[in-house]
């Protein structure tokens, strides 16, 4: 058997949310139309590669993003708790466009410390829960591929991880749009390689940061 694994790391698509607020873990947020069509351009770009495993965030827009990868893969979707979204004190509230938290003096306490950061869950928390979800997904997928279906934030940090970066970092600077896939390719146990895919195109730059 090969010693190169891949684990795929898959963000979810675009979700419905007219009020524009920071999601989260909030239930209710299911993906819009072009969230469903982008989850369907994924599962096609998945096609013809070793995927012989499939997990997924418990929160119900990871799973609709899973759903055509596990019809057309013919896998079932694996729900690992480790994968979902960070948790985050301003879930329900309007943050894009320097909006709602930070124009509130009642807020600012939260912002004390971004290394941490004080406002959510901390960053080295975050790393190590979805680094124990990755390396469980490349030993059940040892010699071919994994695919697991998670969040932006999630996704970026562990790639900050594993690169050996910094974990503090200007949400808007992260390379993980809507529906894109980081790869993660492993010699055995060690990574040698990320790659960076958008079967689904290049997200919209009003997009809501880490939703």
């Amino acid at each position: 058997m090969s010693d190169r694994t891949v684990v795929h790391l898959l963000r979810h698509g675009e979700v419905f949310n007219p009020e524009g607020v920071l999601y989260g873990r909030l239930p209710g947020y299911r993906l819009s139309t072009t969230g469903e069509a982008m989850a369907l351009a994924a599962a096609e770009w998945f096609v013809g590669k070793d995927v012989v495993h499939l997990v997924s965030s418990p929160l119900e827009r990871a799973q609709q993003t899973a759903a055509p990868t596990a019809s057309m893969l013919s896998l079932p979707v694996q729900i690992d708790e480790r994968v979902i979204e960070a948790g985050n004190a301003f879930e329900g509230m309007k943050v894009a466009g320097g909006a709602g938290v930070f124009r509130a003096p009642r807020n600012w306490w939260r912002l004390r410390n971004p290394f941490e950061p004080s406002w959510g869950e901390p960053y080295v928390q975050i790393a190590a829960r979805m680094l124990a979800a990755v390396e469980g997904a490349r030993d059940a997928a040892r010699g071919h591929e994994a695919v697991i279906v998670s969040h932006q934030l999630p996704i970026w940090t562990v790639r900050l991880h594993v690169e050996g970066r910094r974990y503090l970092h200007d949400p808007r600077r992260r390379q993980c749009g809507l529906a894109s896939v980081t790869s993660l390719t492993y010699d055995g146990d060690r990574v040698v390689g990320v790659g960076y895919a958008e079967p689904a195109g290049a997200t919209d730059p009003d997009a809501v940061p880490g939703a």
